[in-house]
């Protein structure tokens, strides 16, 4: 996206979900004040695939064209996914310790999420054991393409299948999705646009920086 308008927008729509989030009216339910938490919670998760998904976008690209560009743009908006899953998984376990008395449980939503963080961090390791820079754009590449077909799985599919989980949003009794009225309502869904795109205006800063920082080595060198 280009042009100053959707950066203010998403400035403007945190601002009102931040605020409208503390000061809205929550439901009477058995997690109480902490479905406050929805507003940052989930929004993380959703900024999260933003970028992912963007970072998906640029290795198939890579692996169309060989731009070194793309691969940048993969690698900067995977960094940028990997930040905001650490922070969804940050504030699930703060969420979770007032609604399941623990920050951790054995929700197959929350196992998912940390294998794909795992998955990511591996993304880089592996960038960082390839000196060859074409060698290391392609295989990372392939990588992240399966990585991301692999994370959809474990946080989009396998939670809804399996009859155990805890987690809001699904299957049967659902205590913040389902008890969330219209006044949530109006919070929860311009929060989700406004993390979102402050997460994709996050990563494009970041490409933006590192090609800077590629165009500057590479005048070094000559």
């Amino acid at each position: 996206m280009k042009g100053l308008w959707w950066k203010i927008l998403a400035i403007l729509l945190l601002l009102y979900a931040i605020v409208a989030g503390f000061l809205v009216d929550i439901p009477d339910t058995d997690i109480k004040e902490s479905m406050r938490n929805v507003f940052f919670h989930v929004g993380m998760w959703f900024a999260m695939l933003a970028v992912y998904t963007k970072s998906f976008i640029g290795s198939i690209k890579h692996l169309n064209t060989n731009s070194l560009d793309k691969d940048i743009l993969a690698e900067q908006s995977a960094k940028t996914g990997l930040f905001f899953g650490l922070l969804g998984i940050i504030t699930g376990m703060i969420w979770a310790n007032f609604t399941w008395g623990k920050p951790w449980a054995n929700d197959p939503h929350l196992n998912g999420a940390a294998i794909g963080i795992v998955i990511y961090l591996a993304y880089f390791i592996l960038r960082s054991s390839i000196d060859d820079e074409h060698k290391r754009a392609r295989i990372s590449a392939v990588y992240n393409v399966f990585a991301f077909v692999l994370l959809i799985v474990l946080i989009g599919i396998l939670p809804r299948l399996s009859s155990s989980t805890l987690h809001p949003g699904s299957q049967d009794g659902n205590p913040a999705f389902g008890d969330m009225d219209a006044n949530m309502r109006y919070v929860f869904y311009p929060a989700l646009i406004g993390w979102m795109m402050l997460a994709l205006w996050i990563a494009d800063l970041k490409v933006r920086l590192k090609k800077i920082d590629s165009e500057i080595e590479n005048n070094e060198i000559v």
